[in-house]
């Protein structure tokens, strides 16, 4: 590979993962906006129970950042009282499915990310723009699982977060490599030439 063929590619999987980073927080800014005022009033019964034995309430900040994974059909794990967990996705077990449009906002962000990675790197073939794309997955990934960790609640023995191997898997890698190589392609079909 020759010196100029190693920049572009540098090049095409900084741009990548700067797209990857960028979809995410727009992702979960987006669900924040949208269902923090949900959100919270869905909370508003559990924090009333932690304040009277004395627990810390739930942010909604954090419970935001569930029902984000939830629409990359990434469940939550909730401890159950008798020691126990429970799986849980919110969105789908939300009344009448009101929650269903989170479901579009991490495959619409990774399909604009994957083609402006394509159209920076200026591509002409749909392989390339698949290439170019799919290295949305390097700005995705880590992020992903640093967010299992951030909105993870500790609560008793257990804790409240996204399940981990199914986030790093379906939200860190299948998402933004299936989204970003489709947009990508894309980006090549609407090359000039």
């Amino acid at each position: 590979m020759s010196t100029t063929g190693r920049s572009d590619a540098t090049r095409d999987l900084a741009v990548g993962a700067t797209g990857g980073v960028a979809a995410y927080l727009l992702g979960y800014l987006v669900v924040f906006v949208t269902q923090r005022g949900r959100v919270g009033e869905s909370l508003r019964g559990i924090n009333f129970v932690a304040d009277l034995i004395g627990g810390d309430p739930i942010p909604a900040w954090k419970a935001v950042g569930w029902v984000f994974y939830n629409a990359h059909f990434v469940s939550t794990e909730v401890p159950t009282p008798l020691g126990g967990t429970q799986v849980v996705n919110f969105i789908a077990e939300s009344d009448a499915g009101s929650l269903a449009a989170m479901y579009l906002v991490p495959p619409l962000l990774l399909l604009v990310a994957g083609l402006l990675a394509g159209r920076i790197a200026g591509v002409t073939e749909p392989i390339e723009g698949a290439r170019a794309g799919g290295f949305v997955v390097a700005g995705y990934l880590p992020i992903a699982l640093a967010g299992v960790l951030v909105f993870g609640y500790s609560i008793g023995d257990g804790a409240i977060a996204p399940i981990l191997p199914t986030a790093g898997l379906l939200a860190g890698i299948v998402y933004p490599a299936v989204f970003g190589a489709v947009g990508g392609a894309v980006a090549s079909l609407l090359a000039d030439g």
